[in-house]
């Protein structure tokens, strides 16, 4: 509890943890992206290790020019070591988040599967961190993907673990257009 009640919290900027195995990371930061925008904010949209068409897209579209979307990604799984391709696609995504936190054109944001990026060493922690550091007064930084390392997860402000308890993707059920792309 702070000493002192806060004045305006809108100045306050906060680090968002999203991680974890289980579904909805992505998830619930549209859903931040979506209460934001009904805010009035300007939310910015980095999807690391995605490119393609999801549902998510052709709705976030529809909500104009209050949400910037940009994917970086190659359109395909990385398994084993990342091509330099891979490299490249997310070189340009960090540059393009330190951009956007430091423009002071949003109030929120959202580095979608950044910690997967980082897992497999396409990112650095201390660039995670650098970008934590360069986050705006009233910025809120949110931060997706499975395998958030401790380190971060002590420097973010909020942390939701996702946790599979069951999953129908075990039962032979698909993706399904709508629920998960």
């Amino acid at each position: 509890m702070p000493d002192k009640p806060i004045e305006n919290p809108a100045t306050i900027g906060c680090v968002q943890v999203y991680t974890g195995n289980g579904k909805g990371k992505t998830t619930a930061a549209l859903g931040l992206c979506l209460r934001a925008v009904g805010a009035g904010f300007r939310v910015y949209i980095a999807q690391f290790m995605k490119a393609g068409d999801y549902s998510e897209l052709k709705a976030l579209k529809r909500l104009g020019d209050q949400v910037s979307l940009a994917q970086f990604g190659t359109g395909r799984f990385v398994r084993g070591k990342p091509s330099e391709e891979d490299r490249q696609a997310a070189r340009r995504g960090y540059e393009a988040a330190r951009e956007a936190l430091a423009s002071g054109h949003y109030q929120m944001v959202i580095l979608d599967e950044s910690m997967v990026a980082l897992h497999l060493g396409l990112l650095t922690e201390e660039e995670i961190e650098g970008l934590m550091a360069v986050c705006g007064e009233g910025v809120e930084l949110v931060l997706t993907g499975r395998s958030a390392p401790a380190e971060i997860l002590a420097k973010a402000d909020l942390v939701t673990e996702m946790r599979e308890v069951k999953h129908y993707y075990h039962n032979g059920i698909p993706a399904r257009v709508g629920i998960e792309k």
